[in-house]
C-alpha cells in the first residue's frame, strides 16, 4: 500500500482505499462522488492505479461538513461548481473552516490513535503539544477532547513557520472579527424575517448560509491580497539599513 510521500507535498500518494479510511468513507461514497464530478480524477500511475492527494481529502471533508449543514447533495453539487477552479487543500480547507463556524460547538473525546488518525498525518508529541496550545486539542484522562471542526484546520497550520503566540493572535482576530461580522449580518437580516414563519425563517438561512459563505472569504481573500501587496510595496521602498 503506497502512504504520504513526505506528508506535504501535494503529491497523489494514497490509493482509493487509503482515502476513504482517512476520510471516514467508503470507497463506494469516494467513487460515487467521482462519478457526480464532486471530486476530480485520480492521476492513474503504474498498472492503472489511482492515486489521490490532500485535495481530494480536503474536498470530502468540505462534502462531509456540508452535509451536516443539511444542505441536500444537489446543493452541495450547486455549491462546489460555484468555487474558483484549482483551489489548493489549504484553499479547501479554509472553506470547511468557515462552512463548520455555522454550526454548533461540537466536542469529541478520542483515543491518542483516534486523533492521529483524524489529522490524517503522523503527529509527533510536539505536534500535539502545539495543537493544545492552539486550544484545539485538550488533554482528558488517557485521551483528548477535539474539535473536529477547526482540528484539519489546525494540522495545516502545523507546517506554517508562524509562533504559537502569533497563531494564537491571528486566532483571536478572527473570531473578535467574524463575530462582529455575524452579529451585523443578523441585524441586517432581522428585519426581512420579522413578520415570516419559522419555516420560512429556516429556508431562508439554509439559501443564506453557503451564499455568505462565499461572500466572506471572496472579500477576505480579496482584502487579503491588497493588505499582501501594500506589505510588499512599503518594503520595496523603504531604504537599505
Amino acid at each position: 500500500m503506497t502512504t504520504d510521500t513526505d506528508g506535504g507535498s501535494g503529491d497523489p500518494a494514497l490509493t482509493i482505499d487509503e482515502l476513504a479510511a482517512r476520510a471516514g468513507t467508503t470507497v463506494r461514497t469516494v467513487r460515487f462522488y467521482g462519478t457526480k464530478g464532486l471530486l476530480p480524477p485520480p492521476v492513474i500511475g503504474p498498472r492503472r492505479v489511482g492515486h489521490y492527494g490532500p485535495e481530494h481529502l480536503a474536498r470530502l471533508a468540505l462534502i462531509e461538513e456540508l452535509q451536516h449543514q443539511g444542505m441536500t447533495l444537489a446543493a452541495i453539487e450547486r455549491y462546489l461548481h460555484r468555487l474558483p477552479p484549482g483551489l489548493s487543500h489549504h484553499d479547501l480547507a479554509v472553506h470547511r473552516a468557515v462552512v463548520a463556524s455555522w454550526a454548533p460547538d461540537t466536542e469529541e473525546t478520542v483515543t491518542a490513535g483516534e486523533l492521529r488518525r483524524r489529522a490524517g498525518r503522523q503527529l509527533d508529541e510536539g505536534d500535539v503539544e502545539r495543537l493544545v496550545a492552539m486550544d484545539v486539542v485538550r488533554p482528558d484522562g488517557d485521551g483528548y477532547r477535539i474539535d473536529p471542526s477547526l482540528l484539519r484546520l489546525a494540522v495545516q497550520l502545523l507546517d506554517v513557520p508562524l509562533s504559537e503566540k502569533s497563531i494564537l493572535a491571528a486566532r483571536t482576530v478572527l473570531i473578535e472579527h467574524s463575530r462582529a461580522a455575524a452579529h451585523a449580518l443578523s441585524q441586517l437580516f432581522r428585519a426581512e424575517v420579522a413578520e415570516r414563519t419559522e419555516q420560512d425563517v429556516k429556508s431562508l438561512s439554509a439559501h443564506m448560509q453557503p451564499l455568505v459563505v462565499q461572500a466572506l472569504l471572496t472579500t477576505f481573500q480579496r482584502s487579503l491580497r491588497a493588505e499582501v501587496h501594500q506589505w510588499l510595496s512599503d518594503s520595496a521602498e523603504e531604504p537599505p539599513a
